[in-house]
């Protein structure tokens, strides 16, 4: 993803979920960025160009030892 993308998305995962998430590009991909809390990961977020149109995908696995 370019920085602009991640800039954006940066500051829409802080404006709508939590202020302390960071988005941060992952290396040797293009297609996606890491999203943190703190140190802590916590998905990753694709980018989807489909038909001429964009989108984003956030994945986030949650493990049960975590509940």
């Amino acid at each position: 993803m370019k920085p602009d993308e991640i800039k954006k998305l940066d500051a829409y995962f802080k404006r709508t979920l939590n202020p302390t998430i960071v988005v941060k590009a992952r290396p040797r991909k293009d297609d996606s960025a890491e999203v943190y809390v703190g140190e802590e990961f916590l998905g990753v977020v694709f980018k989807d160009e489909e038909d001429g149109e964009l989108s984003y995908n956030f994945s986030m696995a949650i493990l049960d030892v975590d509940l």
